[in-house]
């Protein structure tokens, strides 16, 4: 006996959606429906069905749901994301650069497979002092007396005494009662932030809009409410503080020297507002740690404002010449921080080259020939940007050690890069992400191992590789003023006083 409600139907269709139709519809079948409740079988066991020849017969496969179970394209949607890279020019090449220690041979590095020799003029290692003889000997006694490992954490492997002296270093330098190593500043700033603003009751943090990277994963993972302040912008920071809310734990995280403009922020200032609100204050010194101040501890000992500073990070992977970060603070702070910070409690430890190394550098800076190398340093920071400024080359204005020079376009600026280093210069083109898109630049950092001879062959190439892309420069510059950001650079003055300029017309 044919079913009433399929045989109705066309054959070819009950071929293909008969047992699916059931699926849906037998519910309001009355032997499907009583079959499936009181029996709990499935609901396509009906006599109908299973007599009726074009529903049996029809393959299994044109009867059920059809599921694609066929795997991701994993090597697609990578190759999809590395062509989008590449299309708008961001996608990074890593130049084989190896730079060299031997004396006389820095800061000279071999590039490329056929170790062609190029000056490097971009290399975070600011003073040199990887290479000093004073670091490299404690690296190497320390290899032969401890081994080139840690053997894991603090916790487990065992907390070494250079560990701790290196600490006490850190903590002396900054005039802070504790210091904590993490394995980069980029974990320092993240573990702290994220381990403060989730740890903090209620904490709301005040992030500046030119913070890095680190600062803002920190500042992420802690979930706490964020409010961001115009970058270096005290008046807008006050502003918001004083719409925050009344008696809650209050994070104001800044850095002091801008990576990749030179900014120097207001810091007495921005100090000032946050503890006048009852915020702490969290303050990024990478980029000064070594190079400001007597004892180079960084701009808060240059204004002699260290005890406005609540938790300072710093780095031992730049001026330090080695690799790591820290933080520098309370003893409570810190070690609340010690206790609770995942990306501290589950790294391995520094190991011990770095730790004797990155201690002999600290004490190195801090000394005498730290300050003569501070000098050299700064004498060759003020000769490049005389010079890019006589040959009518763009610079952006920067009062610190850090000299860019913005090139609009990632094609240009890797062009120009390129054409440096067919000349035998070396300098990394900065694009998107690390700068937003139509603010790329080259960015140079001149050290006390440069020559003003090195400087004039860089700015002469610098000249021909702007002629050879068809890069027009010399309308940023007339009559000793810039005409993209109306400041004036005032020549008596950047010999005397490189942190102050430029100045304002």
């Amino acid at each position: 006996m044919p079913c009433p409600f399929l045989g109705s139907l066309n054959q070819a269709f009950v071929r293909n959606y008969g047992a699916a139709l059931m699926k849906q519809y037998g519910n309001y079948c009355p032997i499907i429906s009583r079959g499936f409740r009181s029996l709990g079988q499935d609901e396509t066991k009906c006599p109908f069905i299973q007599e009726n020849s074009i529903v049996s017969e029809a393959p299994r496969e044109m009867t059920e749901d059809i599921v694609d179970r066929s795997p991701y394209q994993y090597d697609k949607f990578f190759h999809d994301q590395i062509n989008a890279k590449k299309k708008d020019y961001s996608y990074r090449v890593f130049r084989k650069v190896s730079r060299l220690a031997a004396e006389g041979a820095y800061p000279k590095a071999l590039e490329g497979s056929a170790n062609n020799r190029v000056t490097v003029w971009c290399a975070n290692d600011y003073l040199g002092t990887s290479r000093h003889p004073a670091v490299q000997d404690a690296a190497v006694s320390a290899i032969k007396a401890y081994g080139t490992g840690a053997g894991g954490t603090r916790n487990i492997a065992g907390n070494s005494q250079m560990t701790e002296q290196l600490e006490a270093e850190i903590a002396k330098l900054h005039k802070k009662p504790a210091a904590l190593i993490f394995s980069s500043c980029y974990v320092a700033n993240d573990a702290t932030l994220s381990t403060l603003g989730k740890l903090l009751p209620g904490c709301h943090i005040y992030s500046d809009a030119g913070n890095h990277a680190s600062m803002i994963q920190g500042i992420r993972h802690s979930q706490a409410p964020k409010h961001i302040f115009r970058h270096n912008d005290p008046n807008h920071l006050r502003e918001m503080l004083e719409a925050s809310p009344i008696g809650v734990p209050k994070l104001v995280v800044f850095e002091t020297v801008h990576s990749m403009s030179g900014a120097i922020c207001p810091l007495e200032e921005m100090c000032a507002i946050a503890h006048e609100y009852g915020a702490l204050t969290f303050v990024d010194e990478v980029h000064a740690v070594g190079l400001y101040g007597k004892h180079g501890a960084g701009i808060g000992e240059e204004r002699g404002i260290e005890h406005m500073i609540d938790i300072v990070s710093g780095t031992l992977g730049k001026a330090f010449g080695n690799v790591g970060g820290y933080i520098a603070g309370s003893s409570l702070l810190v070690d609340t921080v010690r206790s609770l910070a995942p990306g501290f409690i589950f790294t391995t430890a520094l190991p011990p080259p770095v730790l004797a190394g990155s201690l002999a550098s600290i004490r190195l800076l801090a000394s005498e020939e730290g300050r003569t190398l501070r000098a050299k340093h700064q004498a060759m920071v003020r000769y490049l940007k005389l010079s890019l400024l006589v040959a009518g080359l763009p610079q952006l204005p920067s009062v610190s050690h850090i000299v860019p020079v913005p090139i609009k376009g990632a094609d240009k600026v890797a062009l120009v890069a390129e054409s440096l280093m067919k000349r035998g210069h070396y300098v990394q083109a900065i694009n998107y992400p690390t700068v937003a898109r139509g603010e790329e630049r080259l960015r140079f950092a001149p050290g006390p191992h440069h020559t003003p001879e090195m400087i004039d062959q860089l700015v002469t190439a610098l000249t021909e590789a702007f002629h050879e892309n068809n890069i027009s420069f010399n309308q940023f510059i007339k009559n000793g003023a810039c005409r993209e950001c109306s400041m004036e650079y005032k020549f008596d003055v950047m010999y005397e006083e490189p942190y102050k300029l430029p100045l304002a017309a």
